[in-house]
């Protein structure tokens, strides 16, 4: 499966770069995500298909309210994942990185698992570093940040524990 994998993923990469691919992906790939994850429980994404995916469940900085997108990570050891807030290559943050910025407790779902997890900006320091993992998994995925003229926020998300999770244990 690996392989074919990887044979996907390079022949559509290159697709992913194009201007079109940035004009109407963020507006049909949303709601085909949302759709085929109602259908099979979250357990499936269509991302999924090419990268690692992931759904943020975020609080809305301004409105409070839940948020949740689909995201591509890129796995960092420990069960920590990587995301980057590229908006395909668009001049604005996307706004599921504010809403981290703001409240940083979040949870994500994997497979239809969910986790709480903590979402830490990540510094100057290690930039260079975890762009050459993501492109590792997505050669070419540092484009947009070039072609969006801004720096692209990179944030580690940490699984944490819930409040209670260990007393819950003990109680069992």
């Amino acid at each position: 499966m690996p392989i074919v994998r990887d044979t996907v993923r390079t022949l559509v990469a290159p697709l992913t770069r194009t201007r079109l691919f940035r004009r109407w992906a963020p507006t049909l790939l949303p709601p085909l995500e949302r759709a085929i994850a109602r259908v099979t429980g979250g357990r499936v994404q269509v991302s999924a298909l090419l990268v690692p995916s992931l759904v943020l469940h975020t609080t809305g900085a301004r409105s409070g309210l839940p948020r949740e997108t689909v995201l591509m990570y890129c796995p960092d050891g420990h069960g920590r994942a990587i995301v980057a807030g590229s908006n395909f290559a668009r001049g604005r943050h996307p706004a599921w990185t504010s809403n981290v910025l703001a409240h940083p407790d979040a949870a994500i779902d994997v497979r239809g698992r969910r986790m709480p997890v903590r979402a830490t900006l990540i510094g100057d320091d290690e930039r260079d570093a975890v762009w050459a993992r993501i492109e590792r998994q997505w050669p070419g995925y540092r484009g947009y940040e070039r072609e969006s003229g801004r720096v692209v926020r990179l944030f580690r998300l940490q699984p944490v524990r819930r409040p209670g999770a260990a007393a819950a244990a003990t109680d069992a």
